[in-house]
This record gives C-alpha cells, sequence and structure tokens, in this order.
C-alpha cells in the first residue's frame, strides 16, 4: 500500500518513474556507482552475491535500479530482471584489459534476450577512468565492436558511452543527464 501511496506522490510531483538494470562482470564498479548515486559517496563494498536495489530521484527521475552480482555463477540468473526494464547501465572496468571481449559478450548476450526487446535505451559506463592505463572511450568502443553494424545489437537501439569514475563521481552524472534526456525522448 505504501508503495502505491509513493507512486501517486511522484506523479503529483511530477517525477518519472524508471526501473534501470545495472549489469556488468564482476568487480566493474556496479555496487560503488549504485551508492554514489544513492548516497552521494564512497561506500566499502564486497562483491555482489544476489542484488542490491535501491530507488534514487536525480533531476526529476525517480528511479529503481536494480544491482545484480556479476559472478560468471550468477550471470544466467539476470534474465529473470530483464522484463519492464525502461533503461540498461552496462558497467565496464575500463581498466580490466582481459575480460574486455569477456564483458562485451554478455552485453551482446543481454540485448539479444527476447525480454530486452523493450528496452531500447543503454548507457555503457566505462568505469575506473582515473586508473592508469585506462582504455579511452573512443578506444573502448572499437574493443567492443561497437563501431560497425556487424553483429551490433545497439544499432536499434538508443545508446551512449560515457567514460566515469564511480570513487570520484566525475562522469557519472554526464552519463545520468545523457539517460534522463534519452528516456525524455521516449
Amino acid at each position: 500500500m505504501g508503495q502505491i501511496i509513493a507512486r501517486l506522490a511522484n506523479i503529483l510531483n511530477g517525477l518519472q518513474e524508471k526501473r534501470l538494470l545495472l549489469l556488468g562482470l564482476d568487480a566493474a564498479g556496479k555496487t560503488s556507482l549504485l551508492y554514489r548515486l544513492h548516497l552521494n559517496e564512497v561506500v566499502t563494498t564486497i562483491p555482489t552475491i544476489g542484488f542490491n536495489v535501491e530507488r534514487v530521484e536525480y533531476n526529476r527521475m525517480m528511479m529503481t535500479i536494480w544491482d545484480i552480482g556479476g559472478q560468471t555463477k550468477l550471470r544466467p540468473l539476470w534474465h529473470h530482471y530483464f522484463i519492464n526494464t525502461d533503461a540498461l547501465i552496462f558497467v565496464v572496468d575500463s581498466n580490466d584489459h582481459e575480460r574486455i571481449e569477456e564483458a562485451r559478450d554478455e552485453l551482446f548476450h543481454i540485448l539479444q534476450d527476447p525480454n530486452m526487446d523493450g528496452c531500447q535505451t543503454v548507457l555503457i559506463l566505462l568505469n575506473k577512468q582515473d586508473l592508469p592505463g585506462a582504455i579511452s572511450p573512443s578506444a573502448m568502443r572499437s574493443k567492443l565492436g561497437l563501431d560497425g553494424a556487424g553483429r551490433n545489437p545497439l544499432m536499434k537501439r538508443n545508446w551512449y558511452m560515457q567514460g566515469c569514475c564511480a570513487v570520484t563521481g566525475e562522469g557519472v552524472y554526464d552519463g545520468l543527464d545523457w539517460l534522463r534526456g534519452a528516456l525524455n525522448k521516449k
């Protein structure tokens, strides 16, 4: 009952309600990003076994953000969260050179699932841009196979790639601004 009243209050206040999935490989920084958005501070995290969910208000948008664990054994469970997703935030550790192909394969696998057909907005956050050796957004675009039509499942979606650092917050809000604008156009 309380959720219904909260949603009615949001509608009356002009807040948009959106359901977002926060996915990516383990140790990409998903939970750090979630709590940067929710608490606006850095928190010490441990690997997510299961999920974290938080409601975050940002710039007249109320987001329910589902942060699902990214360990190999948990990824087959991701599809249970796909239905009714308004946007996907896919987090890539831009300093983990060995797992870029694995991240690409997981992103493509997510977007090819029929339950994600309704999700036409994708924000790719390249986390850990503050670390030496981090792959720049322009180089990452190529490494993820997003610069050509090929088998790119993003070609028919509205998507954006943003470098960021969950620890400092740099770039995170730029990505959210794009996301809000993209969801407003929908």
